[in-house]
């Protein structure tokens, strides 16, 4: 076996730079998502039927296709319409949120709909306003019930921000692979990327399962 893990020492304070880049993106796409993922869902549950297709069908769509594609039609398709370029770093958080969001979007509908439909009928029997109804009763217990599972769509955005590399942004991905080709070594720099994605999911699901404890202690 040829390994030397000494070779890459100096380029690792380089590759862990790729961290604050990937949280950047990881995080701005997480509550952009999360965001749009509640506008979706309130979508599909309304009386509205064009709101309920709308909903459905970008579902389907972000659904169906892969990440990728959404990022490269994103990055190099857009601008060939828009006539103006898109940077590399708007480009990522711009298909990672609208994707998270379809995602999203359907757990926050299942948790909705666990909701015991007593409370709304007494809501409305009070004159609650929906909005209001919706904002103070209905998503925040929606919101307990389905922690882990934005949890799991957190940590899966995470580990798939890794493909913003095909566009060249610089991430713990794009860097790990740049220290391989200038010391034409890929198989250390790869897997000391790969310990660096580990540990974010290992910290993510300590800290999911952290306030999901702090939440069933509050109930």
């Amino acid at each position: 076996m040829n390994l030397d893990f000494s070779v890459i020492v100096p380029s690792m304070p380089y590759i862990l730079k790729g961290i604050f880049v990937t949280l950047q993106i990881v995080g701005l796409s997480a509550l952009l998502g999360f965001a749009w993922g509640i506008v979706l869902a309130l979508f599909k549950i309304s009386r509205i039927k064009p709101l309920n297709w709308i909903g459905d069908a970008y579902t389907s769509v972000f659904r169906g296709t892969p990440l990728v594609l959404q990022l490269l039609i994103i990055y190099f398709g857009l601008p060939q319409i828009l006539g103006t370029n898109i940077s590399p770093y708007v480009a990522a958080v711009a298909a990672f949120s609208l994707n998270s969001g379809a995602y999203i979007s359907e757990v926050i509908r299942a948790g909705i709909n666990a909701i015991d439909k007593g409370q709304r009928e007494a809501a409305i029997a009070l004159g609650v306003p929906y909005s209001k109804m919706m904002k103070d009763i209905i998503l925040p217990q929606a919101f307990k019930n389905i922690l882990p599972a934005l949890m799991n769509e957190f940590i899966t955005l995470t580990k798939e921000s890794a493909i913003v590399t095909v566009i060249g942004v610089g991430d713990v991905m794009r860097r790990s692979y740049q220290v391989g080709a200038d010391y034409y070594r890929y198989f250390e720099p790869l897997l000391f990327a790969g310990l660096i994605y580990y540990s974010l999911v290992m910290i993510l699901t300590l800290l999911g399962k952290w306030v999901e404890g702090r939440m069933r202690r509050s109930d």
